[in-house]
């Protein structure tokens, strides 16, 4: 992926920390699905608290740990390729929410400061 700027969609699949894969972390699955797929990049965020379809309240707090914290992977590139990725999804996310929403990508430069292929094992 080369120069991206401008219109884009950011995808943001909403899971649990401990929902798995194949034995793999969920969310790991869907960042190597989406670097396979060639998307221009993907991070995961881990929540301190939050709460779902089910209602329960999973929190970081000292009196109530909890295992499962929220996670989310936040994916952003043309909306082309991410509507593309958006069939992987369906397997893999039984529980959960999928979100696109539009965006504007204003810079995306690698670590050598131009705008180029991401590199093999860069996380970018």
């Amino acid at each position: 992926m080369t120069g991206l700027s401008g219109p884009a969609l950011r995808l943001t699949v909403l899971v649990g920390e401990n929902d798995r894969w194949h034995h793999r972390p969920l969310y790991s699955e869907i960042v190597h699905r989406a670097r396979a797929a060639g998307l221009a990049g993907a991070s995961v965020f881990r929540g301190i608290e939050g709460f779902g379809a089910s209602s329960l309240v999973h929190t970081a707090r000292l009196l109530s740990l909890s295992e499962d914290l929220p996670v989310a992977v936040v994916i952003v590139d043309t909306e082309e390729r991410v509507r593309g990725f958006l069939p992987q999804l369906d397997g893999l996310v039984a529980e959960g929410l999928v979100v696109l929403d539009p965006c504007e990508v204003v810079r995306y430069v690698g670590r050598g400061g131009s705008a180029a292929e991401p590199r093999e094992g860069s996380g970018e």
